[in-house]
C-alpha cells in the first residue's frame, strides 16, 4: 500500500486540501482563463507535492492561449512552465528531509496551480535567503540563458555580441550573464526600455529605428560572435548576416508570429530549415535553434544538465550577482489581469502569481 507525508501544517488537516488552479478552456482572451478548484491528489512514488510560493508568465503561455505553442497539449489544460514552491508532501522513495524546503521546477504546464505535483529528481532547491518571486525570473529565463550563452555559443570573456529584446525575461537574464561572463553587449529594445537596457550592462539600439541592420553593424564592424533571437521571421535573415566570420546565431523562439493566424508549427519548421541550409555554408558560422527540452530522451543526463545550470544561475542571484526584474506580483486567482500585464508590451522583467 502506498502512503504519502505531510508536513506538520498540512497533516493537521481532517480532510484532504483542495487545488486552485488556472484552466487554459480553448483559444481565449486572459480574461476567459478560469480558476477551479478540486480536491488533491496524494504523492506518488518519488513524487513531491509543492505548495506553490511563484510562478512566471512566460512567452511560452502567451503562445499556449493562442494556440501557437509547437507541442502544446489539447485543451482544457493548466498552464505554467516553471514554480518554485515549497515541499508539503512527499510520495513513497522521498527523503522525508525534503519536506518543508524550497524547490525550483521546470514543468512546461501544469505550474498555474496552488500545489504542483513533481518528480523529485526534478527538483532543484533554492538558497532559503532569496526571494520566491525573485527567484522564479531566472527558472526557465536563467535555464534559456545560460545554456544558449555557454553550451551552444560558448561566449567567452572579450566577445561582442547582440540580444534581441534585452528588457525581457530571458533578454536581461542573458544580459547579465554575458556581462558576467566578460562580454560585450549590445541589445535591442524599444526607447522606453533603454535605461533599463544600460542599467544591465548593455549598448542599447531602438529596434523600431530605421536601417536597424546598419545600425548594429556599427557597433561591431567586425560582427558579433553571438546572436539571440527571438524573433524569427523575416528578421532571422539580418541576424545571421550580422555574425563574425566564426559567429553563433541562436534562435530560441518565433515572437514575430505570435498574434498572426494559422499553423503554429508552420513558422518553426520554415525557420528549421533556413537554420540547417545556413549551417550547410562554408565559412564557419553556425546557426542552431535553442529547445530547453532537447535531450530529454536521456533522461538522467538531461536532469543532471538542467539541476547544475540552474543551480549555477541561483548562485549568482544569491550572491548579488543577478539583479532579478519581478515586474508585478499577482495572485492566481487573478491570473487573466496577470496575463493582460505580461502580454502588454508595458513592463520590464516578469510577471509572477503568488497564492
Amino acid at each position: 500500500m502506498l502512503c504519502s507525508r505531510r508536513t506538520p501544517a498540512a497533516a493537521s488537516s481532517h480532510t484532504p486540501f483542495t487545488v486552485t488552479e488556472a484552466v487554459l478552456p480553448g483559444i481565449v482572451d486572459p480574461e476567459a482563463i478560469e480558476v477551479r478548484t478540486r480536491p488533491a491528489l496524494p504523492a506518488g512514488p518519488l513524487q513531491v507535492v509543492l505548495a506553490l510560493e511563484a510562478a512566471g508568465i512566460s512567452f511560452a503561455e502567451q503562445q499556449m492561449r493562442r494556440g501557437k505553442y509547437y507541442d502544446q497539449p489539447p485543451f482544457p489544460f493548466v498552464p505554467g512552465y516553471d514554480l518554485v514552491g515549497r515541499a508539503v508532501e512527499a510520495g513513497e522513495g522521498v527523503p522525508e528531509t525534503v519536506l518543508g524546503r524550497r524547490f525550483a521546477a521546470l514543468t512546461k504546464t501544469g505550474a498555474w496551480a496552488s500545489h504542483v505535483t513533481v518528480d523529485v529528481r526534478e527538483l532543484t532547491e533554492v538558497p532559503e535567503p532569496v526571494d520566491s518571486a525573485e527567484a522564479e525570473t531566472f527558472v526557465v529565463n536563467g535555464i534559456t540563458a545560460w545554456q544558449m550563452l555557454h553550451r551552444l555559443a560558448k561566449v567567452r570573456a572579450g566577445n561582442t555580441v547582440l540580444v534581441h529584446g534585452a528588457n525581457g525575461g530571458v533578454g536581461s537574464t542573458l544580459v547579465q550573464l554575458a556581462r558576467i561572463a566578460g562580454a560585450n553587449v549590445v541589445g535591442t529594445a524599444s526607447a522606453k526600455h533603454h535605461e533599463a537596457v544600460r542599467t544591465l550592462g548593455a549598448t542599447p539600439v531602438d529596434y523600431r529605428a530605421p536601417a536597424l541592420e546598419d545600425r548594429l553593424r556599427k557597433h561591431a564592424p567586425q560582427g558579433y560572435d553571438a546572436v539571440f533571437d527571438h524573433v524569427g521571421g523575416e528578421g532571422i535573415v539580418a541576424s545571421y548576416r550580422l555574425l563574425a566570420p566564426k559567429g553563433t546565431l541562436v534562435s530560441y523562439g518565433t515572437a514575430s508570429t505570435r498574434d498572426v493566424q494559422g499553423s503554429s508549427k508552420a513558422p518553426v519548421l520554415k525557420l528549421f530549415t533556413r537554420l540547417m541550409l545556413w549551417n550547410a555554408l562554408p565559412g564557419g558560422k553556425g546557426a542552431h535553434f535553442y529547445n530547453i527540452w532537447a535531450g530529454r530522451r536521456r533522461l538522467d543526463a538531461f536532469r543532471t544538465k538542467l539541476n547544475t545550470d540552474l543551480s549555477q544561475v541561483l548562485a549568482l542571484l544569491a550572491d548579488g550577482k543577478l539583479v532579478p526584474h519581478v515586474a508585478a506580483r499577482i495572485p492566481l486567482t487573478q491570473v487573466g489581469e496577470a496575463v493582460r500585464l505580461a502580454e502588454s508590451g508595458t513592463v520590464v522583467g516578469k510577471v509572477v502569481l503568488v497564492p
